[in-house]
């Protein structure tokens, strides 16, 4: 495309929109590198500037799918689902739904991510399990995985999607992560790639969401499931509540361990009302009650090469922490518990990272002992911050900060915002 890159750059810049081919062409040009960074980066601009609309995003998506492998699952029996979760805090959904709806009779393919900033990563929390290989299994022994087990939860690798590599890399680069079209691409494109025939998708709303109002959630919600289902995925989205962390753990080997309890049937009350919510299936609160999925789980683990036994000794999850408690200074009801407060706290105790080669410790977070709304008597614990000498003060006072103490109960938050479903008759329906 190098003699109409320039043309292909002033389009889009000057307000005019592509078609299905020019989008391909430049894809296809990206990952080749007859396409500059430079180039690149400026038409990720200009589509910030001027967005695409859904018949653009999806031959964008498309194209970024047929960049590289696109995994498949023949002579499995189906259906092949998978989540996506735009990110928050304390979000360790993936641990459950995946074993659950293995257990409910679904195969589950799921490729997931590392945490980036104050937004925790599935990933980064399976490697809290001795041993647990979810980086570099190749496509023929996650085939064996899904049909043995019926679940895996992998990284992407380099021969999925590699267009969504490059142009990711650049948005962060150039600021122009917050395009909806470009997210829905991203997000998209890698699911396509999995060989997946459902997905569902949780948009967060709150202060350590993406999305921080509601509005922009919807927006990208309703992206999401208009060029999935034209893309040929049967989609439908869900936005939960952000506004506080998700269940009480926050850090990578403390959401294990958590998502351990929610498996036996036990944990958070909003862990697992979000998990059945995602699920779709009116049998999955009944069968994560009985506590059967962790079994599941645990074939998983053994699967990818982790050690179940661990999932039962928190100093093998953990490794070596001290933890400090976080007490009320007066009574009242805990009016707010701020998710990016605490997210904030977990991350300068090194739970996260700034820079995808930075090291993370396993260990430390937080626990909330308090969620907003609950009644506090000077002198109660609010949280148990889990530490290995680094940021302790910076930490503390993230958590003070973000648990407020008040005299007035806050008004309700629903966990379950909305639901954006695509219509009866679509596409996605049909596929």
């Amino acid at each position: 495309m190098t003699s109409s890159i320039h043309a292909f750059l002033e389009r889009k810049r000057d307000g005019g929109r592509h078609d299905d081919a020019e989008i391909e062409a430049f894809v296809r040009g990206v990952v080749a590198g007859r396409v500059t960074r430079p180039q690149a980066a400026a038409w990720l601009a200009f589509v910030l500037v001027r967005g695409l609309d859904d018949v653009e995003t999806t031959a964008l998506t498309r194209a970024m799918t047929a960049s590289g492998l696109r995994l498949s699952w023949e002579g499995l029996s189906g259906p092949f689902v998978d989540k996506h979760s735009t990110g928050g805090v304390g979000d360790k959904v993936s641990l459950v739904l995946a074993p659950l709806w293995a257990e409910l009779g679904r195969r589950v393919p799921m490729v997931s991510g590392r945490g980036l900033g104050h937004t925790g990563g599935t990933l980064d929390k399976l490697e809290a399990i001795p041993g647990f290989r979810c980086t570099d299994l190749e496509p023929a022994h996650l085939r064996r995985i899904l049909g043995e087990t019926g679940c895996f939860i992998h990284g992407q690798t380099a021969r999925l999607a590699p267009a969504d590599r490059i142009l990711y890399a650049l948005r962060n680069e150039t600021c122009t992560v917050p395009s909806i079209p470009l997210v829905t691409a991203s997000i998209l494109s890698k699911k396509l790639a999995e060989g997946i025939s459902d997905l569902v998708l949780d948009v967060k709303v709150g202060s350590g969401a993406f999305m921080p109002d509601l509005a922009s959630a919807r927006a990208l919600a309703v992206s999401l499931v208009r060029v999935g289902r034209e893309a040929g995925l049967r989609t439908r989205a869900i936005l939960t509540d952000m506004d506080q962390p998700l269940g009480r753990a926050v850090g990578n080997g403390l959401e294990v361990l958590e998502a351990v309890e929610a498996l036996r049937g036990g944990g958070p009350p909003d862990l697992s009302a979000c998990t059945i919510a995602l699920a779709g299936d009116e049998r999955a609160a009944s069968l994560l009650r009985s506590g059967l999925v962790l079994e599941r789980f645990r074939r998983m683990v053994a699967a990818q090469g982790g050690d179940p036994e661990a999932l039962d000794d928190p100093r093998r999850l953990l490794g070596a922490v001290d933890v400090v408690e976080v007490r009320a200074e007066r009574s009242g009801v805990l009016e707010r518990c701020d998710a990016l407060g605490i997210a904030q706290a977990a991350f300068a105790l090194g739970a996260g990272r700034s820079r995808a080669a930075d090291r993370i410790h396993r260990g430390v977070g937080v626990v909330l002992d308090r969620k907003r709304g609950d009644p506090v008597a000077a002198g109660d614990v609010l949280a148990r911050i889990h530490h290995a000498g680094r940021a302790l003060d910076e930490a503390i006072a993230h958590v003070r900060a973000a648990c407020v103490v008040g005299d007035a109960p806050p008004p309700p938050r629903p966990l379950v915002l909305e639901v954006v479903e695509p219509p009866p008759g679509s596409a996605s329906d049909a596929h």
